[in-house]
């Protein structure tokens, strides 16, 4: 029942991201669409797939960091397969990463042989530590456009996006810890008594005892701890992510090129950390808000785009990251599920 509902959940959230791309398209032009298509290149295609796989390998290690500060190693390769799988959870998902963190948690956790736990603490380190970079690089592009040009509407939204961002996250960051003690035992008083309530509800679910639940609850915070208390692992997993996010962001400045659109760095560098907070929305992955912010950024920072131009850029590169890893990380996920 609760699967069933599930599946309608995710259903009509791709249904509603086919509208929406299907509504986008016909505003635009599909005949213009396809005729900036039938431009690209089809060697630099095959180079935007090569550094759509080397984001996941990048994050992959950065997962697998993350892990060997919870001392439960996995080996490269598993690392990136898990993590693919991790974000076809994401994508198949509403919400994207908030949406998916459950589901990854548990793949996670059975690739390493560890607690659900000690696997949600890991995927929900990785998600918090990717943010950091991204911020970084989007500031970096809006101070090169603060120097360069006069903010439009959709330059201002995002420098305001990703500012208010920047604050939210330094103040979770700073009070979360801070008060993590006090946030865990809220936390159990709360979480547990939900839960036992949800399990009551179903004939065959038997309730968790409160031990239990509290055990793991203060297990999941005790991972967490022993992440944020690890400096050189935070680095490295630092280090990774950042060199995910300039893969992600060299996939959509190759996908313009490979169009006959050269664009400063820095749109690339504001576009893409802003395309992924449009990742909350409700649809999977965040399909159409995405790709939606995307387009609006290219064309509001770059003189002599045209939108359709934009749109077929951002179909070959969320192409690259988004159906790829998809793929690939759910005949994953269907693996790890069976075991």
């Amino acid at each position: 029942m609760v699967e069933s509902r599930r599946f309608r959940t995710t259903a009509l959230g791709f249904l509603g991201a086919g509208l929406a791309f299907a509504i986008a398209i016909w505003v635009i032009g599909p005949q213009d669409i396809y005729n900036a298509l039938a431009m690209s290149q089809p060697g630099i295609l095959v180079v935007i797939v090569g550094v759509a796989a080397c984001w996941l390998t990048a994050w992959g290690l950065s997962l697998r960091t993350v892990l060997e500060a919870l001392d439960a190693p996995i080996p490269i390769s598993t690392a990136v397969l898990v993590f693919a799988s991790a974000t076809f959870a994401n994508n198949v998902t509403p919400f994207g990463q908030a949406g998916g963190e459950p589901v990854s948690a548990l793949l996670i956790s059975r690739a390493s042989d560890q607690e659900y736990e000690t696997g949600l603490a890991a995927i929900a380190s990785v998600d918090a530590l990717n943010f950091v970079p991204s911020i970084g690089l989007a500031l970096i592009g809006l101070s090169y456009f603060a120097t360069k040009l006069t903010f439009g509407t959709d330059l201002t939204l995002a420098a305001a996006a990703v500012g208010l961002f920047a604050v939210v996250l330094v103040a979770a960051v700073v009070l979360g810890w801070r008060y993590r003690y006090r946030i865990e035992h809220g936390a159990v008083a709360t979480i547990t008594p939900l839960v036992q309530r949800i399990a009551s509800a179903f004939p065959r679910v038997t309730a968790p005892e409160s031990e239990s639940l509290e055990a793991r609850i203060e297990g999941f915070f005790t991972a967490v701890e022993r992440v944020a208390t690890n400096p050189q692992k935070l680095a490295l997993a630092l280090v990774f992510s950042t060199i995910g996010w300039i893969g992600l962001s060299t996939s959509l400045w190759l996908s313009l090129y490979a169009i006959g659109y050269t664009v400063p760095l820095a749109v690339v560098l504001v576009a893409i950390p802003a395309g992924a907070m449009a990742s909350i929305t409700p649809l999977p992955g965040g399909l159409g808000g995405v790709a939606a912010v995307l387009g609006a950024l290219v064309v509001g920072t770059t003189n002599g785009v045209t939108i359709a131009a934009v749109t077929a850029a951002v179909l070959v590169h969320r192409g690259a990251t988004y159906v790829l890893p998809t793929m690939v990380g759910g005949g994953v996920a269907a693996v790890l599920a069976d075991q």
